[in-house]
């Protein structure tokens, strides 16, 4: 990949993704506060959604904590509590691969029931399907790179990720070069995290900021009626 190329999608584009994340969110809960939620189905194929739904969630908390400490604690913590990057990096890889596990399951659920249900595919926007399809490609990858990461052991290439991730939020200049070597499934995946970050904020995502506080204070709300009683209302 070439230095501007890198440069240009891991160096300028972090922050477009931060912005647009931030900002689009503000804006969507500022005019947009009725298509603030899920888009909800419960009362169709209950049991496939509830077993997709908790293992998707269980999943995801797990990784966006893992990733979270993982990439923004700074280096010298680590140090300080004794905790090796060998230990980290086997740590990162066992409970990242049985928590991503669960959750591609929970997303194979999830879109397999928006896809092949014609009730719900008809309820569905391209959005809801389009995003969920989309985090499956990222958990697929995030999985592929757990064979990547077991060729370094010594954590030196998550070592490079921290130092990159911490740079971006520290406003670091030049901090692309640091990941311009690394596996291309690794800028897959940080390339396909970032657009998540641009998509968020036009897709049923931005209801994670409303847990559990902002529903209490939201002017909109959903109802979600059973067939029997919409027949009922109809007459």
């Amino acid at each position: 990949m070439s230095d501007w190329l890198n440069n240009a999608l891991y160096g300028w584009y972090p922050y477009v993704a931060i912005t647009v994340f931030l900002l689009g969110s503000l804006l969507r809960f500022d005019h947009s506060q009725y298509t603030w939620r899920t888009g909800s189905s419960q009362l169709l194929r209950r049991r496939q959604l509830t077993w997709g739904s908790n293992l998707f969630h269980v999943g995801i908390l797990v990784i966006f904590g893992g990733h979270l400490v993982g990439l923004l604690t700074p280096l010298w913590v680590f140090e300080m509590l004794g905790v090796s990057h060998t230990f980290k990096q086997i740590l990162a890889m066992s409970a990242g691969g049985i928590a991503g596990v669960a959750c591609w399951i929970g997303i194979a659920l999830l879109a397999h029931r928006r896809l092949f249900d014609a009730r719900i595919r008809a309820n569905s926007s391209f959005a809801d399907t389009g995003i969920l399809l989309i985090l499956w490609a990222q958990l697929t990858l995030g999985l592929v790179t757990i064979p990547v990461s077991a060729q370094h052991l010594d954590g030196s290439e998550m070592v490079k990720f921290m130092t990159w991730a911490q740079g971006v939020l520290t406003l670091q200049p030049g901090v692309a070069a640091v990941v311009a070597d690394v596996s291309p499934v690794f800028k897959l995946h940080l390339f396909l995290g970032m657009s998540i970050f641009v998509l968020f904020p036009f897709t049923r995502l931005v209801h994670v900021w409303s847990a559990p506080i902002w529903y209490l204070w939201r002017t909109g709300y959903q109802v979600v009626r059973s067939k029997r009683q919409l027949k009922k209302a109809g007459g």
